[in-house]
């Protein structure tokens, strides 16, 4: 995976409507060449009316929000990975702190999800962060590390390569509080550790930040070492915004 392009995610969570995301898609694609890697993941019921509006040449990869660990069978309302695959989706969010914490995801379920993206060819957008008890208890890497553990656990022999992490310090999503260039950097540092001792110093997985990214603060998040992008909520479902971070991510 090449990390010297930054790769840009929009999740629109419980958001959207039929008639909203065609003025949203149609505004985010008029900006073609944006200079960075962009995904949209959408909820499940507008997954194909994305894939329908994106234009081939859009270079807008399409991505849902979240899989199901078994591959098929008698799982009433789950959504597997080959599905997902089948539709034409690029990436999945996997391990979101909103489902650890709102749908009692735990940490190995999270790496069975991951396991089973990436049997089926989809590209997981792994996330882990810590609770702000924990940041303030002073085991931030202790918890993320355990986290990336428990999906390194499930995957072996898979190509690891295809894996994006995403570093969501739980206490920013959608709280308006960003984590600072310090805070970031210490994290994904050690993240980046992490995958060299356990994939391999020849992989390069990308490592996104997420967490109340907008276009102000964008650009210096972008400029920490080690962090390859952003997986961005509210700000992504308002064109202007999710386009200058876009920007910010390409170096404009």
């Amino acid at each position: 995976m090449d990390v010297s392009t930054k790769l840009v995610v929009g999740n629109w969570k419980m958001n959207g409507s039929l008639a909203g995301n065609a003025e949203l898609l149609g505004e985010v694609t008029k900006s073609a060449g944006l200079g960075c890697e962009v995904a949209v993941c959408a909820p499940f019921p507008y997954l194909m009316q994305v894939l329908q509006i994106l234009p081939p040449r859009s270079g807008i990869a399409l991505g849902a929000q979240n899989v199901s660990e078994f591959d098929d069978g008698a799982y009433t309302g789950e959504v597997s990975a080959r599905m997902l695959s089948d539709l034409g989706c690029s990436y999945v969010i996997v391990g979101h702190s909103e489902r650890r914490s709102l749908f009692h995801e735990d940490d190995g379920t999270v790496g069975r999800k991951t396991r089973a993206a990436l049997r089926a060819g989809l590209l997981p957008i792994v996330c882990v962060g810590e609770t702000s008890a924990e940041r303030n208890d002073g085991i931030t890497l202790e918890v993320v590390t355990r986290q990336l553990d428990a999906v390194a656990a499930e995957i072996d022999g898979l190509d690891v390569d295809q894996i994006v992490l995403a570093y969501e310090p739980i206490w920013a999503i959608g709280s308006g509080l960003t984590a600072t260039a310090e805070q970031v950097g210490e994290v994904h540092a050690s993240i980046r550790t992490w995958t060299q001792r356990v994939f391999g110093s020849e992989v390069t997985t990308k490592i996104l930040y997420g967490g109340s990214v907008k276009p102000g603060n964008a650009a210096e998040l972008f400029a920490v070492p080690n962090v390859d992008g952003g997986l961005i909520g509210g700000a992504s479902l308002v064109a202007r915004d999710f386009l200058a971070i876009c920007h910010a991510a390409a170096g404009d």
